[in-house]
């Protein structure tokens, strides 16, 4: 198969380290109407990003009607196959609760801002393109009043997470609805996991595991750019080979396990250090690949207290394949997630040995994440409850920035460096037009930089 195939800063450093966020002086404390508190009006909602997730993000939005009519009015992406393709099976799926004309479809670099137009002050709209986009289109959001869903991860380096971390306040100070769809933090079981380990039943936390290995998957690697597509347009189709565009497979893949087991302690690492490598560069047909990623990745992320997170990730064929995470601790141990990002169920045991003879408590809700996240949204929505949750999606962001940054680097990387690092990938992204060039240029034979540890110092190609 071809891989290419559609399928603690000072006031002073913070402003000007966020001051490319335009408008936002207009801003400040300027509430949005609260046109949906009565719980009755119809909501709508506007997709930007109509790749699996977004359509997997609406269908979640509208499938939460039995909180008040919601509907969806309006979808944008950068490319027509793709908004079509949602179009259709969305319609499909959602009945009379899609009412997208064919005038409020809109293709190009330009949609989201037509989606948001379409809108109106207090609705909501699903930002699900890729990270790199993300500030741009909250600031938007933000200017126009609107609630917003945005997927994960919400940052890919410094310099946007100290602006997303800006336009959150922003939000926040219009009293506008903000989701991360980190959903592990919406699953029920993991809710009372967390609860019972403040509460003391694991004792004293020493140590957490996360794992995700398991063959390729979505656009981790690619082969060369096709003659016919500009190296834009198959940068941003191949987002998770590119580290602009996405943070790479690190950031997007692990990102869920690395944000619970850090919320299971409460905290988040000061530190981390790691490794990994590229071990298939071509395919079996002697086909080069010409992407980002490692195919490996083995992460040791240290907290302020001392205590370890080992976070090991792979994407290669035949290997034994792990997706779960796990919590060590004085009195026993958990296993977080099962199966997955966040797959049920939970479960505490009286020893480090997890079996069912040492079992204590094992988690009885298994209603779905992706939907609860949205239910918590739509609700606050609603009955005009503070909700955002942008602050916690930077931190989970840039940790995991962290994390790649050190296997990319060969170098211990802290929390602090990955915030104030001046290296942004992917400036002016607000004046990006379909014609623009490539933020990321291949050299002569087609080839991407990519990581070399121990040669760039601290940057990461």
């Amino acid at each position: 198969m071809n891989p290419n195939e559609n399928k603690s800063n000072s006031r002073r450093q913070f402003l000007k380290a966020t001051g490319g966020v335009a408008a936002l002086s207009a801003l400040g404390g300027v509430k949005a109407p609260l046109v949906h508190a009565a719980g009755s009006e119809e909501i709508h909602v506007g997709l930007v990003g109509c790749g699996g997730r977004g359509s997997g993000a609406a269908m979640n939005a509208l499938s939460t009607s039995k909180t008040g009519p919601i509907k969806l009015v309006a979808m944008a992406d950068a490319f027509k196959d793709r908004l079509d393709s949602s179009y259709n099976g969305l319609s499909q799926a959602g009945g009379k609760a899609v009412d997208v004309s064919e005038d409020r479809r809109f293709v190009g670099f330009d949609g989201y801002k037509q989606v948001m137009d379409a809108l109106k002050p207090g609705d909501v709209v699903i930002l699900t393109t890729p990270p790199a986009f993300r500030w741009v289109q909250f600031q938007y959001a933000i200017d126009k009043g609107l609630n917003v869903f945005m997927e994960k991860p919400v940052t890919v380096d410094g310099p946007t997470s100290k602006r997303m971390l800006k336009l959150g306040e922003a939000a926040k100070a219009k009293d506008l609805k903000v989701g991360v769809g980190l959903m592990s933090r919406h699953a029920r079981g993991l809710q009372e996991l967390h609860q019972r380990v403040r509460g003391g039943e694991l004792g004293e936390i020493l140590l957490m595991r996360g794992y995700r290995m398991h063959g390729p998957v979505a656009t981790f690697q690619s082969t060369p750019k096709p003659a016919n597509m500009t190296d834009l347009e198959f940068q941003i189709r191949r987002f998770h080979s590119f580290l602009w565009a996405s943070g790479g497979a690190f950031n997007d893949f692990y990102i869920h396990i690395i944000d619970h087991l850090s919320w299971m302690k409460d905290a988040w690492p000061v530190k981390a250090q790691g490794l990994g490598g590229r071990h298939f560069r071509h395919t079996a047909e002697g086909v080069p690949f010409v992407d980002q990623n490692f195919d490996a990745y083995s992460v040791e992320y240290t907290y302020a207290d001392g205590t370890k997170m080992f976070f090991d990730g792979r994407c290669q064929e035949g290997t034994h394949g792990i997706f779960s995470s796990y919590i060590h601790g004085t009195k026993g141990s958990a296993i977080a997630s099962r199966s997955g990002d966040c797959g049920m169920p939970s479960a505490i045991y009286k020893s480090q040995n997890m079996t069912p003879a040492n079992l204590t408590w094992t988690a009885k809700d298994n209603t779905n994440a992706h939907q609860n996240e949205w239910d918590d949204l739509i609700d606050a929505i609603r009955k005009d409850k503070p909700f955002n949750e942008v602050k916690y999606g930077v931190e989970a962001s840039l940790v995991s920035s962290m994390g790649r940054m050190a296997a990319h680097t060969g170098q211990e990387i802290t929390f602090d460096e990955i915030l104030n690092g001046e290296h942004e990938f992917a400036p002016g992204l607000d004046k990006l037009k379909s014609d623009s060039p490539a933020p990321l240029q291949a050299d002569a034979k087609g080839f991407y930089p990519v990581p070399q540890p121990g040669l760039k110092g601290k940057r990461e190609y």
